[in-house]
């Protein structure tokens, strides 16, 4: 077996808060600093690429492989473990002792796994469902996990009712505890589809549809309201042509413009309108609701996708940074789509309160102060944005820290929205190592009330959950 070689010494997206971490850990009882709430006890989830070895040819993060992370929180102790996701693809190279599967280009794979499915890099989002723990990504199947070791369990398909691959972000409806989620290019069909698709709380799929969508297009995320479900597809488009041209496979079209897809959740998907808004990139939407025969959609957005124009030209830099945003579909104006800009904080990762998903609501949570376009990848601030009074406010971390998306955590029997804690990791550069930070969701400039050290860095990731004790 080959001796595994150093990562890259050069390329950014694999050093310093991105750097892989070669081991996996336990620790029962981590060093807390501050006042643990009492009422806070469940498991905070979190993903994101960790490449076991070396990568093959160009690094592609969206393709490293998944490692999970696990914080415990109970009786006022925090455990720690982090497994990786043991795909087919882990498991060959772990034979291997390299990497075989590219992360950029499929054209580079090692001989010896062409044509073999590897089940993907199950890296962007964990999420529980129907007594279920799933490791997410768009392009494949979920993956089960079991919720207390971590161990993967294998690709999970509802009993045969996915075919194929489904969204990293599916919605749940705290009403009805369904699950409702998509497939971009569902079988590998290039020609804009969509398919949408609805679990019940038990988790069997109950409804499925097919959608003729504007174009081929990259669709992260969507949205669900009451009694809509909500598409933004931005002119982020797919052309196989210009890939076998030598072209980039994903090129930004601003003349095609953004589409809103706006569509019953009963129905058959005929009734689909597509709806013509203006050219932005949409990676992560925050909420949608119904409000008078009008949609309101909230997001984060770009003047333009971080992938070059079809002549390979890249963006521009400010281009890049994003802000949150309201887009209102009026239905009763032929359903004219209009944009508002709600603030100037630089922010991703927008999370809520998800008692209240789908529905009117006042507070959503970012990760702030940094990102793609800011010249800084890392976002060094998290926010709370409150719709009534237009306001947002931050806790800023400490110089050379920087934060993840934060997660809304109800506290124990309350009832008012945004009463409770926001979860975050935090990595301090100058300790090469993390820890979860915990503030109260009202008083976020407070910054954390508790922190919980790690030794080891948590490799900058992208999603997770926290799913409550005995839930």
């Amino acid at each position: 077996m080959p001796m595994a070689t150093p990562f890259p010494a050069d390329h950014p997206l694999l050093q310093g808060a991105f750097e892989p971490i070669r081991m996996e850990c336990d620790y029962a009882d981590l060093m807390i600093q501050g006042e643990l709430p009492t009422d806070l006890a469940g498991t905070l989830y979190r993903i994101g690429p960790n490449p076991q070895f070396a990568p093959k040819a160009p690094y592609n993060p969206l393709q490293g492989e998944g490692m999970i992370h696990a914080f415990q929180i109970a009786n006022g102790r925090v455990a720690y473990r982090n497994r990786w996701v043991r795909t087919r693809r882990w498991a060959l190279e772990r034979d291997a002792g390299r990497a075989l599967f590219a992360t950029a280009n499929p054209r580079d794979h090692d001989p010896a796994v062409v044509g073999i499915d590897g089940q993907g890099a199950a890296n962007t989002h964990i999420l529980a469902h129907a007594g279920r723990l799933l490791a997410l990504e768009e392009g494949n199947a979920p993956i089960e996990i079991d919720s207390r070791s971590l161990e993967t369990i294998g690709p999970f398909d509802f009993a045969g009712r996915l075919p194929g691959n489904m969204t990293a972000h599916p919605r749940i409806d705290p009403e009805t505890g369904e699950m409702v989620f998509f497939a971009n290019f569902p079988g590998r069909a290039f020609d804009g589809s969509l398919a949408l698709y609805t679990a019940n709380a038990e988790g069997e799929i109950v409804h499925s549809i097919r959608i003729r969508g504007p174009y081929p297009a990259f669709v992260h995320d969507f949205a669900i309201t009451c009694d809509h479900v909500v598409f933004v597809v931005c002119p982020a488009a797919l052309s196989l042509e210009r890939l076998m041209a030598g072209g980039p496979p994903i090129a930004w079209e601003p003349n095609r413009g953004a589409v809103v897809g706006v569509l019953s959740r009963r129905g058959d998907g005929e009734d689909v309108r597509w709806l013509p808004a203006p050219a932005h990139m949409v990676w992560h939407l925050l909420n949608a609701f119904d409000e008078d025969g009008r949609i309101q959609i909230d997001l984060c957005q770009q003047r333009a996708a971080a992938f070059p124009t079809a002549d390979g030209t890249p963006p521009s830099e400010p281009s890049l940074q994003q802000f949150l945003a309201r887009w209102t579909v009026d239905l009763r104006a032929d359903g004219q789509v209009s944009v508002h800009q709600l603030s100037d904080v630089v922010c991703e990762y927008p999370r809520m309160d998800d008692r209240h998903a789908g529905q009117p609501y006042r507070y959503g949570f970012v990760a702030a102060c940094g990102g793609p376009g800011t010249g800084d990848p890392l976002h060094r601030a998290i926010g709370r944005f409150d719709f009534q009074a237009g306001e947002m406010q931050l806790w800023r971390a400490p110089d050379g820290q920087a934060v993840s998306e934060p997660v809304f955590v109800a506290r124990s029997g309350a009832t008012e929205e945004g009463d409770g804690y926001l979860l975050a990791t935090v990595f301090d550069e100058r300790r090469n190592a993390s820890h979860l930070a915990i503030l109260e969701a009202q008083h976020v400039e407070q910054g954390p009330v508790a922190r919980a050290y790690l030794d080891h860095r948590l490799p900058a990731g992208f999603h997770g959950s926290f799913v409550v004790a005995n839930a």
